[in-house]
């Protein structure tokens, strides 16, 4: 009996303690580091969710609110950010996903709007915001805050929006 309990431990060495550690720190980590929907965000490790049978991470429990309600659209409008769900478009039937033109909040730019976020109409065309708080931040300077938007390429629904690569999401246009 000793004789086995010593050929079990013999192969056991700092070493191979450490890389068991470092094992299990990996496979603990989240396959996004940034949350998908404030995309400058680190996730908080205690924000998970498990959908289609991979892990997100999310940064607060707004996102997590938002992440209930529409995951794939999360997931379609940016891909980059959620790596663990590469190659599962098909079976996720992201192709029934409908994203806006419009990816970004014109205030909070880095905030993922979707067709449930609040809106105004704005010289003829509906603009998502993230919030309320951003409508009201919108509206102490509409004129400003339009200029300040199309200049930064987040309101791809207008003309005279300056394109900028990754702040519009990808969408077909309409056939007439």
């Amino acid at each position: 009996m000793k004789a086995i309990i010593k050929r079990l431990i013999a192969p056991i060495t700092p070493a191979s303690i450490g890389f068991l550690l470092v094992a299990s720190t990996a496979s603990a980590t989240a396959d996004n580091e940034l949350c998908p929907i404030m995309i400058e965000d680190e996730i908080d490790e205690e924000a998970v969710f498990e959908f289609a049978g991979k892990k997100v991470y999310l940064c607060c429990d707004k996102c997590e609110d938002m992440w209930a309600k529409r995951a794939k659209y999360f997931i379609k409008s940016s891909p980059d950010l959620l790596p663990q769900f590469k190659g599962m478009e098909k079976e996720l039937e992201l192709d029934k996903v409908e994203l806006l033109p419009q990816k970004f909040c014109p205030i909070y730019t880095s905030h993922i709007i979707t067709p449930d976020s609040p809106s105004l109409e704005v010289d003829g065309e509906k603009v998502y915001f993230w919030t309320k708080t951003a409508i009201r931040r919108w509206n102490r300077n509409a004129k400003g805050s339009l200029k300040k938007a199309l200049a930064g390429g987040y309101l791809p629904q207008f003309p005279e929006n300056k394109k900028v690569a990754g702040k519009a999401n990808p969408v077909k246009k309409a056939e007439k």
